[in-house]
């Protein structure tokens, strides 16, 4: 009798569960802290909206979809449901996280300021130089080979910085980094200006990199 009803109380217990269906937190577009034209000549402001409004845009409405999708299943007990959305959430969830982080990477060339402070004395000691760091980020990132996303991270760890690479749209941390500066190497960043040469568009993104922002990551990493 005693385990009949333990029985019935777990089955009883796994509706229950899965019947509650769990509140999904909507992600959203954030709005840019710059103008479209802001950085210009480096990147011009019809990739920026395009990029901005269409593609991290997508992404967003992706994510939210596949979301919303995983939770019904996990509200049925639908396993299979369940792990064939993983793929979705993580690469739409990915992109949006990705690009949230890379608008705020980037500064207008005329609020530009080089590293300063704990950040450049890292770089140094990792590095030997800010050039050398940057040469290491160039040179990985335009290998990437089709899309994918050049990383600064910092190895919590080792407690030193770290050049990484992801692809398509996986973020840092998949690494074991913690992510302090991204680029996004995909060909809708960059295509409508440089066509074919990621070097040159690699190269030119170190005139509007937004430093603060990149130490002010470091300082909540640590």
């Amino acid at each position: 009798m005693l385990r009949r009803s333990t029985n019935a109380l777990a089955r009883a217990t796994a509706h229950a569960t899965y019947g509650a269906r769990r509140t999904v937190v909507t992600a959203k577009l954030p709005d840019l802290e710059y103008d479209f034209g802001a950085l210009e000549p480096v990147i011009n402001a019809e990739i920026m909206e395009l990029h901005h409004q269409k593609h991290h845009n997508t992404y967003v409405t992706n994510f939210n979809a596949a979301q919303e999708k995983y939770a019904e299943a996990e509200a049925k007990g639908d396993y299979s449901t369940m792990i064939a959305m993983q793929p979705a959430i993580k690469f739409n969830g990915g992109g949006h996280v990705n690009h949230s982080m890379f608008w705020k990477c980037l500064t207008a060339p005329k609020d530009f300021a080089m590293p300063e402070g704990e950040l450049l004395k890292m770089i140094e000691r990792d590095f030997g130089s800010l050039d050398a760091m940057q040469d290491k980020f160039t040179t990985a990132t335009v290998a990437v080979q089709g899309s994918g996303w050049g990383w600064l991270g910092y190895n919590k760890a080792t407690g030193k910085l770290a050049v990484t690479t992801t692809a398509n749209q996986d973020p840092c941390v998949t690494t074991g980094l913690t992510p302090l500066l991204g680029v996004d190497v995909w060909e809708h960043a960059y295509y409508l200006q440089y066509k074919n040469l990621r070097p040159d568009y690699v190269k030119n993104i170190w005139k509007i990199i937004n430093w603060k922002y990149v130490g002010d990551n470091l300082k909540n990493a640590m």
